[in-house]
């Protein structure tokens, strides 16, 4: 089985175009490949899924632990005949800038995997020997097993190539080519949505068609030590049957999913069906009502700003969403979620629009980076999802803000320690910018968050 980790000197490198043309070699060429992310990101796993046909899990180790990680490895890894995983910003960057922890190269370590580098050559030659040799021998094993040559032209392949592997010590894997289906347009700090490219398939069918012809895919196979498909996929229905979930659901949750709300980890979805929870997909900008005999609500993060004027049209859902929030239905609202219940949001061209109006504030444009990066949740007192005194890993990303965040929970922030209240909770609700893990700690969050809505459940029958 093909295991490795596709990584770079830093962001910006190419990673995911290469990840995804490599996805669709391998699943061309028969290998029945899956897809993994290091990192809090969602964005990435839908250009996966988009190749795969099927979901692309996240590598956290900040938000999973390391036992968590392994496990949604290898439950996803199972009967498939590859494994791809591709890093986050450079290498060795970890949660802090001074730490390599939570790291592509921690998880590689973790799962003992195989990692090859992605190194754009414009402006160098044999100095990016330099730079290849400079990685490998940061941290001892390394694991970097080879090299591909990204946005490179065939002459400076085969002139330079040769050399940066003999100096280096690092096999060159090949070369990807410039090529206009790779350059894929980004926002903020990451890339533009799957949904939003329309000929994604065919731009990612291209570049793995290209990558056939310049990638050394045996040679790739030799320096990640794998064996022949084969090998592994042998029982490929037998691994897949045992991760089947089998039990009767006890609860249904609306899970709002188009393109406002799209930012879903594939493992807090698996968490609340292992908990309970039949899911049932809505979409806040086109639905009219809620899935019908629903006893619980999630709208995760997106872009709702991208889409104000429609979901503000949509009035005869916010009203509901509004009044069944506000009567009890349990929910979880993070970042573009918790934008929807507040009372207005602005979008991107400075227009204004009514929202669910459950809580007070208005959603502003703040034209920067508002917060950033990991932090831990503190909760002082008991509510939907937290207990007195835990303190629950999150994720925060986003560009508006509101004029009011709330104040019953306090965000540590990882990298500085820095504090600052925020979020609305009850015993029903967590509404908050922070971006949550459910499957974290055995499933925690989603047990409890499916006992709610079990209980809610129980008072309408």
């Amino acid at each position: 089985m093909l295991r490795v980790m596709i990584t770079a000197a830093s962001s910006n490198s190419g990673k995911t175009a290469v990840t995804c043309g490599i996805l669709s070699l391998l699943k061309r060429k028969g290998y029945d490949p899956c897809a993994f992310k290091c990192g809090p990101d969602y964005i990435d796993p839908m250009f996966h899924r988009s190749v795969l046909g099927i979901e692309s899990s996240n590598l956290d180790v900040f938000l999973a632990g390391e036992d968590g990680v392994r496990e949604t490895f290898l439950s996803g890894s199972a009967g498939h005949g590859a494994a791809v995983c591709e890093g986050v910003m450079g290498y060795y960057d970890g949660r802090t800038g001074t730490s390599s922890e939570a790291s592509a190269w921690h998880v590689a370590s973790l799962l003992e995997i195989p990692a090859v580098l992605v190194l754009r050559p414009k402006g160098a030659a044999l100095t990016l020997a330099a730079v290849i040799k400079g990685l490998a021998e940061f941290r001892d094993p390394s694991r970097i097993c080879g090299v591909i040559l990204n946005d490179c032209s065939e002459t400076f392949y085969k002139m330079y190539g040769p050399g940066i592997e003999e100096a280096s010590g690092i096999p060159v894997l090949g070369y990807v080519p410039h090529m206009e289906e790779a350059a894929f347009e980004s926002r903020h700090l990451g890339l533009m949505t799957a949904e939003e490219i329309g000929d994604l398939s065919e731009r990612i069918g291209r570049i793995g068609q290209k990558m056939e012809e310049t990638i050394d895919l045996p040679r790739l196979f030799a320096v990640c030590g794998a064996g022949e498909a084969e090998d592994a996929c042998g029982e490929a229905d037998a691994c897949k049957a045992e991760d089947a979930i089998d039990t009767k659901p006890t609860a249904r949750i609306a899970v709002a999913r188009d393109e406002a709300f799209n930012f879903l980890y594939a493992e807090s979805l698996k968490a609340l069906r292992e908990a309970g929870a039949e899911l049932a997909f809505f979409s806040p900008m086109r639905d009219s009502v809620l899935p019908e005999g629903c006893s619980g609500l999630y709208l995760p993060g997106g872009y709702p700003e991208l889409h104000a004027e429609a979901l503000a049209k949509n009035e005869t859902l916010r009203n509901e969403i509004r009044e069944a929030v506000k009567a009890g239905l349990p929910t979880i609202a993070e970042c573009g979620g918790f934008l929807y219940l507040s009372r207005e949001l602005e979008d991107a061209e400075g227009a204004v629009w009514p929202m669910a109006g459950l809580l007070p504030g208005a959603a502003k444009n703040a034209h920067k980076l508002v917060r950033f990066g990991y932090g831990w949740i503190e909760a002082p007192e008991d509510s939907l999802l937290f207990r007195k005194g835990e303190q629950i890993p999150v994720h925060e990303f986003h560009y508006w803000d509101s004029t009011e965040t709330g104040n019953d929970l306090t965000l540590r922030k990882a990298s500085t320690g820095k504090t600052w209240a925020f979020g609305f909770v009850t015993d029903t609700l967590y509404a908050g910018f922070p971006h949550l893990y459910l499957a974290g700690s055995q499933g925690r969050l989603a047990k409890r968050f499916v006992r709610a809505a079990e209980e809610a459940a129980q008072k309408e029958v």
